[in-house]
């Protein structure tokens, strides 16, 4: 059982929501992280960066991620149940280098089809040697998360130091780069990647105070977007009735100031949430009638709007337009539970013509859970036909909506082994461990992890002997590399 005192207090998840970091240290031993450095230094000089396989070339890593001190952090942000994605990469910053990491302020590539603002992924920066500005800490560009634009100079850069074991727990989307490393030292930072697997049902941080306390020195004002996100991490229902009384001629105008400048048109769209039914009406309309940009923005609005927003939401999902169904989709498994009433119409999508609105079905549904009796068989099947796809190379073009992601081979398949690892085990075990099964011999890796996961996670005798046999092939040993193959 976790204690309580490791987990974060309310001050450090105001920070998260609003700023979109805390730095916190972990307690493990000097000698381990000395350890590790030493590994890490060898392989990286004699057989390069190892990549995902980071963690199986140097299982000693692992001991980071288990203590009290990130535990408890990534409870707190992420939920009881979160889960490390397969994706991890050590950094690696040598000294001289003018451009490392490339050199640019970028958001990480993202896992599915659109980013989020409420914390369904974060990610843990983690040094395993004594930081200092001078050797290239990863810059962090604080409160910059639900920005889609970079701010260039109106943004704050921090540069988080400190002793070996110095962490930084990020919001997924949060703007970084890597920092010139002017001193004489190679510097080594761990990026690893987590992800919630359920919509939170109450606070999993040490939560004491009711009133939410806004910092003073926060860049930007989004004081809805931020209580939207709190209220969510709560586990309350939105803030859709704040202001039932607003004026026809208010709610018009937040509606035009949804194409205004990005910080404005954020505000504009999560002040209309707040709206009840005349603000999720016209977030609606922007969501089926603006320009891309306006009709996603209206989108992430519509997630605060709550139950006054599905009828329209399940409206949406039979438009004309491929943008307009995937948006549509993405809202419903925002609101979870609270849009049920999606679920048949969500299940037809999951044979959509797009792509796009297919893999946003199949996400909102495992978001959903619940009627697992009609959800997971839709998974498992949506699962084994885009298996079926990649043995006859049935490529779809994704470049409208997920240029990026050229990592995700079987897109489909990788966001129904995500769906079925949230919801596999409410629904029938016989249907998942066919799909899943299926799914370890995917061409896509991410597909192959995420199976392997799921099985895990639905522990029957069946699935755990799956796991036993392909354990057996996939087994990786870190004694076993370029100067001792055996």
């Amino acid at each position: 059982m976790l204690d309580v005192k490791h987990l974060l207090s309310d001050e450090q998840i105001v920070q998260f929501i609003t700023k979109g970091y805390v730095v916190l240290q972990n307690e493990v031993p000097q000698e381990l992280h000395q350890e590790v450095l030493n590994k890490i230094n060898y392989v990286m000089h004699s057989e390069g960066n190892p990549g995902n396989n980071i963690l199986p070339r140097v299982p000693e890593i692992e001991q980071f991620f288990e203590t009290p001190v990130v535990k408890g952090a990534l409870t707190s942000v992420l939920g009881p149940d979160y889960h490390m994605h397969p994706h991890r990469h050590c950094h690696y910053n040598q000294p001289g280098n003018p451009v490392p990491g490339g050199g640019n302020w970028h958001k990480d590539g993202y896992w599915s089809s659109m980013r989020s603002h409420r914390p369904w992924w974060a990610m843990i920066f983690y040094y395993i040697q004594d930081i200092t500005e001078e050797m290239g800490p990863t810059a962090i560009m604080p409160g910059t998360q639900y920005y889609e634009k970079f701010l260039g100079d109106k943004g704050e850069t921090l540069l988080p130091t400190g002793k070996a074991g110095t962490m930084v727990l990020v919001h997924f989307d949060l703007w970084h780069k890597a920092s010139i490393n002017s001193s004489t030292l190679d510097r080594y930072m761990l990026k690893f990647q987590f992800v919630r697997l359920s919509t939170p049902k109450y606070p999993t941080w040490n939560h004491s105070n009711a009133n939410y306390v806004i910092p003073q020195d926060v860049p930007v004002q989004h004081e809805d977007l931020w209580l939207d996100v709190w209220h969510w991490l709560l586990g309350q229902e939105p803030r859709s009735v704040v202001n039932l009384v607003a004026e026809d001629s208010r709610i018009q105008e937040l509606g035009r100031l949804l194409q205004d400048e990005e910080v404005s048109a954020l505000n504009a769209a999560y002040g209309l949430s707040t709206m009840g039914y005349k603000g999720a009406d016209e977030l609606l309309k922007h969501l089926q009638e603006g320009t891309n940009l306006v009709s996603t923005r209206a989108a992430y609005g519509l997630q605060g709007s709550g139950t006054a927003a599905v009828p329209g939401l399940i409206k949406a999902l039979g438009h004309p337009e491929e943008n307009r169904r995937a948006l549509a989709a993405f809202v419903l498994g925002m609101l979870g539970c609270n849009a049920s009433d999606a679920v048949p119409t969500l299940i037809a999508a999951t044979k959509d013509g797009s792509e796009w609105v297919r893999r946003n079905a199949i996400e909102a549904l495992g978001m959903m859970v619940q009627p697992a009796d009609l959800i997971v068989p839709a998974l498992a099947e949506a699962l084994e036909t885009s298996l079926e796809d990649e043995t006859v190379a049935a490529a779809v073009p994704t470049d409208q909506y997920a240029s990026n992601q050229k990592y995700i081979i079987n897109k489909i398949g990788y966001t129904a082994c995500l769906s079925l690892l949230r919801a596999g085990r409410e629904g029938d075990p016989a249907i998942v461990l066919h799909a899943l099964k299926k799914a370890l011999s995917s061409k896509d890796r991410y597909v192959r992890a995420y199976a392997f996961e799921a099985l895990g996670h639905l522990r029957t005798e069946e699935a755990i002997e799956v796991i036993i046999q392909y354990f057996r092939s996939a087994r990786w040993c870190p004694d076993t590399h370029k100067a001792s193959s055996f």
